[in-house]
């Protein structure tokens, strides 16, 4: 099944096929959370889009370095105004230490990951453990002459940049055109530049997170920490970087200038990949725009515009049904298609295996499994494998009636094909069986009910019989009386 991968660089702009390093090896950089917080549904969609890379690389057969960081210090995205980073300003609010609320969220987000099925990283390094890295790579920069100190913090020149390797490849600006930041910012006088960034700030009086640098005591900006890291754990050239398209820039913009001015000209990366945004209303869901919904809250229910709880499964069938690439938009009529959708999918998978095999077929399902492959060879298409999947089912549910025949070899076709690409690459499980016991006691109860409604049958005591199946059917079950008996599935 050969077919290579080809995935979309955000850098050059083109699809393009994906050629490893170092075959077999495999370097991928995603940025991760800052954990200020509780986890939405906005970091759900680049975790599972790279989740769904990191599968799929392996199953190719590379061996994969996936480094995922965490943001735990330092950056001055949205509160630059008071000088304070995101999770110093939650620690002095509820006076508890940063790494105290660090810890809490970390433990959360994990599980919400665990939840959505969202395989650990190989290494996920926290940016408050490579404060000596983030020092050695100002102190680059400034040896290479694109940054300058002033006042007990450092900034990246980006004029001088500019004129030598030229700043904006990756979003497409021109410094040119770009509005100077008429917003008063902290240390905004401190600039040669309005454009300049921080790659070191000096710490005021009432900061609590600090470190000693060349410099005098601070912690480094916002940018510093992936280029960083990245180099530490894949070297100064690897081959994936992954994020939210709301990173192009400035993030994944300054990332690039910090390793070129530290590495002679010398890109970090070789491919730029960037899953879409999850949108609410139209805007884009975060934790700064104050519209996102926890995942918590998504599992529970338990917020005002949610008509009903959903399951990790259903929020993962969600994302995976739109390209990483396109927006989605909240609403709870798609969250309910996806949950029909996702249980449609996982019905079929449970037939499979009670199907009874002919000498003759009257299905086709050749290259069914070649055609997945295609898919996620093509930019990663998992909306793609899903409805081949859902043509497959179509198949299942056809032969399961009686209204086809299929032979032993496709069974283990379909059953092959289901296994790899439902469960194993698009990892969807299915959350309505809980563990063995669990599973078994439940099948026995709707058994038992449904024996006590046949016998209601035969004695013609139709309102017992009927009120068994309309409650049923009222709690989410599908009733099916067939010359075999009866069928039953949620």
């Amino acid at each position: 099944m050969e077919h290579p991968l080809h995935i979309y660089n955000s850098l050059t702009r083109r699809r393009e096929q994906f050629v490893p390093l170092a075959e077999p090896h495999v370097g991928l950089y995603v940025c991760g959370p800052t954990v200020y917080g509780d986890a939405h549904l906005g970091h759900a969609r680049p975790a599972i889009t790279f989740d769904i890379l990191f599968r799929f690389l392996r199953h190719l057969g590379y061996k994969v370095r996936y480094v995922r960081n965490i943001t735990d210090v330092g950056h001055l995205e949205h509160d630059a105004d008071s000088g304070e980073d995101k999770i110093a300003k939650k620690a002095r609010l509820e006076q508890l230490e940063p790494m105290e609320v660090v810890q809490y969220y970390l433990t959360r987000y994990h599980e919400a990951m665990a939840q959505l099925g969202v395989l650990p990283p190989s290494i996920e390094p926290q940016a408050s453990g490579h404060i000596l890295e983030q020092i050695a790579l100002t102190q680059q920069i400034l040896d290479a002459g694109f940054a300058y100190v002033s006042e007990g913090s450092v900034y990246f020149d980006v004029t001088k940049y500019d004129k030598v390797y030229g700043y904006g490849e990756l979003s497409g600006r021109r410094i040119e055109d770009m509005l100077s930041n008429t917003r008063s910012l902290d240390g905004q006088d401190e600039k040669r530049n309005p454009l300049d960034f921080a790659l070191w700030k000096k710490a005021q009086p009432e900061h609590i997170m600090r470190w000693p640098s060349p410099w005098g005591e601070g912690f480094p900006g916002w940018h510093a920490e992936c280029t960083a890291m990245g180099r530490k754990y894949l070297g100064e050239h690897f081959d994936i970087h992954g994020g939210g398209m709301d990173l192009v820039f400035p993030h994944h913009e300054c990332e690039i200038a910090q390793a070129k001015a530290s590495q002679g000209g010398h890109e970090l990366v070789r491919y730029w990949m960037h899953n879409n945004m999850i949108t609410i209303e139209g805007q884009k869901m975060g934790k700064s725009l104050g519209n996102f919904i926890t995942l918590e809250q998504f599992f529970t229910g338990d917020h005002p515009k949610l008509a009903q709880a959903y399951s990790p499964m259903t929020i993962r069938f969600f994302i995976l049904s739109a390209h990483y690439r396109g927006t989605v938009d909240f609403s709870n009529e798609a969250l309910q298609a996806a949950q029909k959708g996702l249980g449609r999918l996982l019905d079929a998978a449970a037939l499979i295996d009670g199907l009874k095999a002919s000498a003759t077929s009257t299905v086709d399902i050749t290259g069914l499994a070649q055609r997945c492959h295609e898919a996620l060879c093509d930019d990663l298409n998992t909306p793609m494998v899903i409805a081949e999947l859902f043509d497959a089912a179509r198949v299942i549910n056809a032969v399961h009636n009686h209204q086809a025949t299929i032979t032993a070899a496709e069974i283990e076709e379909l059953s092959n094909t289901y296994r790899l690409y439902l469960t194993e690459l698009l990892g969807l499980v299915d959350e309505r069986q809980g563990d063995g016991a669990a599973h078994e006691a439940f099948s026995g109860a709707v058994e038992l009910l449904l024996s006590l409604r046949q016998d209601a049958k035969s004695r013609k005591d139709w309102t017992t019989s009927d009120r068994i199946r309309d409650e049923l059917t009222a709690l989410g079950f599908t009733i099916k009386d067939t010359k075999e008996g009866t069928e039953w599935s949620l």
